[in-house]
């Protein structure tokens, strides 16, 4: 049996694991558990996390939230293969949501702005070399590397980890409310919300998109995983690095 997702006007349908995408999806489970259960949403999620070190990563993490729709474009851009499996699907899918993460900037600077950001602070960001490195990947993967492998390391990796986290966040940010420089309202919460109810469909599509490209493919197969794997790893290496600053203040 399959099972279609409608989102955003589309239909996916999603349809059971063979032996190799089981496999594929399980043996990412660890890598994205380790984004999901990271110390530093444990924290976020309980109020603990310092406004500072709070401040620190949305300010840090917005190229890459600003530039998503960039790395989509540049896997759209290799969607010209319409003979091979899949890819006249991942074209249509990519073009979809691609309109749908336009939205997400502004969103995300109303997050930013309720922490007491402003628009000026984040458009002139330059993070430090330990959290931009997941944007100097991205950016590469999309020019250099296969659809696959493009879908895998955005749309599978750093947007499966980003709506498990989002699910904890949203349930506990409120505990910030009663801070006297935080403004949390509907609109500061909305890109929190869209990543933990809605959105959260985009990477069960995408791994559909890739077992429709890969299927007969070991050597795709093997090259979308490791793109994941690693997408995971640099996101990893931008929370240790925000991490930091809360074990430094004590």
């Amino acid at each position: 049996m399959t099972t279609a997702l409608r989102h955003y006007g589309t239909e996916l349908d999603i349809t059971p694991h063979t032996e190799w995408s089981q496999k594929f999806w399980d043996d990412l489970v660890p890598f994205k558990n380790r984004i999901s259960e990271h110390p530093f949403f444990r924290d976020m999620a309980s109020g603990e996390l310092k406004l500072e070190c709070f401040r620190y990563a949305l300010l840090n993490f917005y190229p890459l939230v600003a530039h998503f729709p960039s790395y989509m474009a540049l896997a759209l851009s290799r969607a010209t293969d319409f003979a091979s499996p899949g890819v006249t699907e991942t074209r249509d899918w990519l073009i979809q949501n691609i309109k749908v993460e336009e939205r997400h900037l502004t969103w995300y600077r109303d997050w930013a702005g309720g922490f007491g950001l402003s628009i000026e602070q984040l458009d002139a960001v330059q993070p430090p070399a330990a959290m931009n490195a997941v944007n100097h990947f991205l950016w590469h993967t999309g020019l250099k590397a296969t659809l696959p492998e493009c879908l895998a390391a955005t749309n599978l990796a750093i947007e499966w980890a980003t709506g498990d986290w989002s699910k904890q966040v949203y349930a506990g940010v409120k505990s910030y409310m009663s801070h006297p420089e935080v403004n949390i309202n509907k609109r500061s919460l909305a890109w929190l919300r869209a990543h933990a109810h809605y959105d959260d469909l985009h990477p069960y599509e995408a791994m559909e998109l890739i077992k429709r490209m890969c299927n007969h493919s070991p050597e795709l197969q093997t090259k979308a995983f490791h793109a994941a794997r690693e997408g995971l790893a640099y996101y990893e290496l931008a929370l240790d690095d925000c991490y930091k600053l809360q074990a430094q203040q004590g």
